[in-house]
């Protein structure tokens, strides 16, 4: 049976494999002739929301795509510029009759797709959205009443219950005419950034099932008993593999339920289960991006908009640096300088003591945190930065203050973590790290006192956050 169209474009975007790739899947299968190609944006220089270690990482995994594609008779075409005008002059350019592309969850990204569409209908080809990005589209996890759920629990009971959709197959030959011209693979220099020196994740589809398979053979058991402990490489680490669609996450979840299904241990099925549940707190906040965009802007919460965050000060550059004094703190902050990455245990010390110790607007630290997190997803980002500082969609009280001392001793109590990524505190015997000084000394010469008093900081936000209230009412 012959295919419906000639010349089809793939449009790559956050879904850089061929392995179970619903838009490319398609495409192979409902044109002659499949051409794949990047956008880069034509951005220039310093952004909020990214920065070099992310770029970088994504122009590897473009470099592992475009080998990756040859293997099936691709070849990867690079554009720049804004996606709708880009498209349009490749789609004449080739004599493109279709065009094929995996739907964004978040604003920015469906605002393009609007305008790509209108662009697709206006110079007569083909047009095709997938979703591809979660395993059920934000309106498939409603209430009875059909609206979006608000909190993660209800929300988790029904996304556990529907039925999940299978992994696709490997798509068929793409036979990618090779007369279309294409930009160098960017770096990060296309962009206006530096190139960058943190020691960061492998890219690539391959170096993503490999993580895959380490964690399914032996993390996702152990999950639910070294999720919480940094020092102890308990969690799964496909973070930047779902954010940049190195892996989907049909096939995460397939292999998951596989693993659960050949465990006979009750302790690693509770693992998995802890594990699945984490994807579905992944769909989640992209849940909440989607039906409440303006988070983004404003709290979810909004009995907290224009709470008097303190303005920045010495304080927040110290937290910057990973100079707070307060070494699990600091850790967390000098480990995602140095990798782009943060275990996520800490990212909620470190984002809580931000917001309820300094009194910093959540905003700045979600925005500092994109700029370097490799698997910085906006949606998740933004969750957690508003559950951290009590204003998002969560069924707990704004009362929740964690106390960065007792979270280093419940979750690292040996100081394994905090002596790798602060260095100069590892002759330190560990349970001088689990408290502020008694002696009023710092731990080492060099290394700062705690810059706040943890338990004069909690007042301050419990009274901050009573005031507001009490001011919303009247």
């Amino acid at each position: 049976m012959p295919s419906p169209h000639r010349l089809a474009v793939h449009w790559f975007r956050r879904d850089l494999r061929i392995l179970d790739n619903s838009a490319l899947h398609a495409a192979a299968a409902g044109a002659s002739c499949v051409l794949p190609v990047y956008l880069a944006s034509d951005r220039k220089g310093a952004h909020l929301w990214t920065g070099p270690k992310r770029q970088a990482f994504l122009c590897r995994n473009l470099a592992s795509l475009a080998g990756n594609l040859e293997t099936i008779g691709g070849r990867l075409i690079v554009r720049s510029g804004a996606a709708d005008e880009a498209l349009e002059k490749l789609i004449v350019e080739s004599g493109a009759d279709a065009l094929y592309f995996n739907r964004d969850p978040d604003p920015f990204g469906r605002a393009m797709e609007a305008k790509v569409e209108a662009m697709a209908r206006r110079v007569g080809v083909a047009c095709y959205g997938f979703h591809d990005v979660t395993l059920h589209d934000p309106g498939e996890v409603l209430t009875q009443d059909g609206k979006p759920y608000r909190v993660y629990t209800p929300y988790s009971r029904n996304w556990l219950a529907l039925e999940k959709p299978r992994p696709l197959p490997k798509p068929g030959p793409l036979h990618t005419p090779p007369d279309i011209a294409s930009l160098p693979l960017p770096q990060n220099g296309h962009w206006g950034l530096p190139e960058t020196d943190a020691d960061l994740v492998e890219a690539g589809e391959r170096a993503a099932h490999e993580r895959l398979k380490a964690a399914i053979h032996g993390k996702v058991q152990s999950y639910g008993l070294k999720r919480d402990t940094p020092g102890a490489s308990g969690t799964s680490r496909l973070s930047q593999d779902l954010r940049f669609g190195l892996l989907s996450p049909r096939t995460v979840f397939s292999r998951a339920v596989k693993a659960r299904e050949a465990s006979g241990s009750a302790v690693e099925k509770a693992g998995i289960d802890i594990y699945i549940k984490e994807l579905a707190w992944r769909e989640f906040y992209m849940a909440i991006l989607w039906h409440f965009p303006l988070v983004l802007e404003q709290e979810f919460n909004a009995d907290w908009r224009g709470l008097p965050w303190q303005e920045p000060d010495d304080n927040f550059e110290a937290w910057k640096q990973g100079r707070t004094g307060f070494p699990i703190v600091d850790a967390g902050i000098r480990e995602m300088l140095a990798t782009g990455f943060m275990h996520n245990r800490v990212r909620m010390i470190v984002a809580m003591f931000l917001t309820k110790d300094l009194h910093i607007d959540w905003r700045l630290g979600e925005q500092f945190f994109m700029q370097h997190l490799v698997d910085g997803e906006i949606a998740s980002n933004n969750g957690g930065w508003q559950w951290s500082a009590g204003t998002g969609a969560d069924a707990a009280p704004y009362f929740r203050i964690q106390n960065p001392w007792a979270q280093a001793k419940s979750h690292d109590p040996q100081g394994i973590y905090t002596k790798r990524w602060v260095p100069e505190l590892a002759g330190v015997p560990a349970p001088l790290l689990l408290d502020a000084p008694k002696s009023g000394q710092p731990l080492v010469p060099g290394y700062p006192l705690p810059c706040v008093d943890h338990r004069t900081e909690r007042d301050r936000t419990l009274a901050m956050f009573k005031k507001h209230r009490a001011h919303q009412r009247t």
